[in-house]
């Protein structure tokens, strides 16, 4: 799993620019600050913790479920590798779909920028860290579960954007992203802990994004005229996918 970054810069002529999103000036309805909302991601990541750190005792689910998956070496399926970004571009789908969310392009894409960076710093710095043996012993970076923290962050933003909508697109969202996470240590890639931690570790993620949103925005944005001079934008070639910045001059 690779999260990277680019940065396009061009110039303007800031006299001719002209509105192209009839939303374009939106205030993004983001997250009030609650501790409430922290519960599951915390329980998440405390019980992944709890399951690497005594997973020594057979009976964790660590070991027990692993045991199996090693004895019986079912068929392997690495629909996981694309199914974890199915939830954050179910949002794109379905705005290009005419059905509209929460927040504009601009200003959902930049939330979405924010969690993809919140993620891969927070994920490669506690992987090798940790340095935990994957179970098919392939790399020593199984803790968190990259995969699964990616696709709950992007079920997450799913639901923030289309809860007011409907709440199945939430309920997808999180479907496929729990079924990412099952891939994840069915596929001997993963441990149970490594699994819940990457979880609670990507929903944490995407809530950090809209909470400090509007204080980003504030400090880019101190009139109309700059808030149309930059942009995030996701993209995804095939191997890798991230974020691109757009700035205009």
């Amino acid at each position: 799993m690779l999260i990277c970054s680019r940065i396009t810069m061009a110039h303007t002529n800031n006299g001719n620019q002209s509105e192209t999103e009839g939303d374009s000036i939106k205030t993004p309805d983001t997250l009030k600050f609650s501790y409430n909302q922290l519960f599951i991601p915390a329980t998440l990541m405390l019980y992944g913790t709890v399951e690497t750190a005594v997973s020594i005792k057979r009976r964790m689910l660590n070991y027990a479920i692993g045991h199996e998956v090693i004895v019986h070496k079912p068929e392997r399926f690495q629909i996981d590798n694309i199914t974890q970004y199915i939830p954050a571009a179910s949002v794109y789908a379905l705005n290009l779909a005419g059905i509209k969310g929460k927040n504009n392009l601009r200003d959902r894409s930049i939330i979405l920028g924010l969690s993809s960076l919140f993620a891969a710093i927070s994920i490669n710095s506690i992987k090798y860290t940790v340095r935990k043996e994957r179970p098919d012993k392939s790399a020593s970076n199984s803790f968190p579960s990259g995969h699964t923290a990616i696709a709950f962050m992007g079920a997450e933003f799913l639901w923030q954007e289309y809860k007011n909508v409907s709440v199945w697109y939430g309920i997808a969202g999180y479907t496929i992203a729990a079924g990412t996470g099952v891939f994840r240590v069915y596929n001997n890639k993963h441990w149970v802990g490594d699994v819940a931690f990457g979880a609670g570790l990507g929903i944490l993620c995407t809530k950090l994004a809209y909470w400090i949103y509007p204080s980003v925005d504030k400090a880019f944005s101190k009139n109309h005229k700059n808030r149309n001079k930059i942009a995030f934008y996701p993209y995804y070639n095939g191997q890798k996918g991230g974020f691109s910045l757009s700035i205009k001059l």
